[in-house]
């Protein structure tokens, strides 16, 4: 569920990776490799944020302070406590296909009513431990009329929707861009989903993930769960990482 790589600078793009080779062939001997380098957070690249990734009020997850984090990396709460990977059960919520759409506008906020329409439209209900992955269109929006700047203008959850997934005791939480609506329709908050689902439910969030071929197996199967597996880098102090999650029906 990683979308490819993305190595061109656009709109929602910022950092490009960086994907060269450093040997060739016969030179300097009989075999090929390359360098990759990334900054994967941001609107382009598939990605898992740690719990150290964001700050509330000067204090991150479970009241640990921010100056945890130095030069060295995150001395609490960082990727490597992800580094067994992660295994249960996904669930995939194509609003687009709730909506009868092929992707949700700019600017529209996912709320509580929309969980509530969506699971029973789908009989299915979201429980303790699930994995819940939102597809909002984006990729599709992406291909169809190119990038654009997210970070001002995306769809998205409604802060009021976070204490849904606490009431349902979800594990992780993630969607095809940023989790969070954009404008945030929350006075003073650039990103209030990201404060309320790392901070303080401690819930790790996969951000832009490309959701098309999984929601359009779902459509397929008349099934919305699936296995879902992935693990991120063992990057001791690492914010997050990159990875490449698998939902398998």
């Amino acid at each position: 569920m990683a979308h490819e790589v993305l190595e061109e600078a656009a709109a929602d793009n910022f950092s490009p990776y960086d994907h060269r080779m450093t040997s060739i062939g016969s030179s300097p001997g009989p075999w090929s490799g390359d360098f990759i380098g990334v900054s994967y957070h941001g609107y382009a690249h598939s990605h898992l944020d740690a719990l150290c990734h964001r700050f509330q009020f000067g204090t991150m997850y479970n009241g640990y302070p921010e100056d945890e984090v130095t030069e060295e990396g995150c001395g609490q709460l960082a990727i490597t406590a992800f580094e067994e990977g992660v295994f249960g059960r996904g669930i995939v919520m194509d609003f687009p296909r709730l909506r009868g759409v092929d992707w949700l506008e700019n600017g529209t906020a996912i709320t509580t009513d929309w969980l509530d329409e969506w699971e029973a439209q789908n009989n299915i209900r979201v429980g303790a431990g699930d994995i819940v992955l939102i597809r909002t269109g984006r990729w599709a929006r992406r291909r169809a009329l190119g990038p654009w700047n997210l970070a001002a203008d995306s769809a998205g959850l409604h802060a009021s929707a976070v204490a849904w997934f606490k009431a349902r005791d979800v594990a992780l939480i993630g969607s095809d861009s940023a989790l969070d609506v954009k404008p945030s329709q929350v006075e003073g908050y650039d990103s209030p989903v990201h404060a309320l689902v790392l901070v303080a439910l401690g819930m790790p969030i996969f951000d832009n993930l490309d959701l098309e071929a999984v929601a359009e197996q779902a459509q397929q199967q008349g099934r919305t769960e699936f296995l879902f597996t992935t693990a991120p880098l063992r990057v001791t102090g690492g914010t997050g990482s990159p990875l490449n999650p698998i939902a398998t029906f």
